[in-house]
């Protein structure tokens, strides 16, 4: 099964070319395709490419700086080039809507976490490499504030896009019959 070849690529190992416009949004309709509970959408994409990249790995260097004036230049620079690997990371951003509470949170959450993982089979399908990240900015009001999410949306994952440098290894997969019970009543 196809679905039994996805590996995640390292986003050290995505460089150029990444997806062009046309494929992008090819692989973003596939993205969409996810269940959403009451047709609420609760999600969108952020592109960040080109030298947004390095001006978004600056400004968390410099949020880094300001809040850990001991950190050492290698966490400084780890958030530097956070962004600078892959040519192109899509941020899938969940989108809530506090004055609709027919669809819980959570389950808008899940369906941005469905466009996330829609996205890297897309990405994969199209001969590209992918991962899904999400790191400290995601969670941190000041760097979701530089990607300009509004109070009710948050950062459901940074997928970072790109041509693999190698193949990713298989990694050790659970058993799925050791993941199984059975409901008895």
């Amino acid at each position: 099964m196809p679905l039994d070849l996805r590996r995640s690529v390292p986003a050290r190992q995505l460089g150029e070319p990444g997806p062009d416009d046309a494929t992008l949004h090819r692989l973003l309709a596939s993205a969409v395709r996810v269940p959403d509970h009451g047709k609420r959408v609760p999600f969108r994409f952020l592109r960040i490419a080109g030298p947004a990249r390095a001006a978004l790995g600056e400004a968390l260097a410099a949020i880094t700086r300001r809040r850990d004036p001991g950190a050492g230049e290698a966490a400084i620079d780890k958030d530097r080039q956070r962004f600078s690997h892959a040519p192109l990371v899509v941020v899938v951003v969940a989108v809530f809507d506090p004055d609709d509470a027919q669809i819980p949170d959570q389950e808008r959450l899940l369906t941005a976490g469905c466009a996330c993982f829609a996205l890297l089979q897309a990405a994969q399908s199209f001969g590209f490499g992918a991962c899904w990240l999400t790191g400290w900015p995601a969670y941190d009001d000041e760097a979701r504030g530089l990607l300009g999410l509004a109070a009710h949306e948050r950062v459901a994952g940074f997928i970072h896009i790109g041509t693999p440098s190698l193949e990713a290894p298989e990694r050790e997969r659970p058993d799925p019959r050791t993941l199984l019970s059975e409901l008895v009543l």
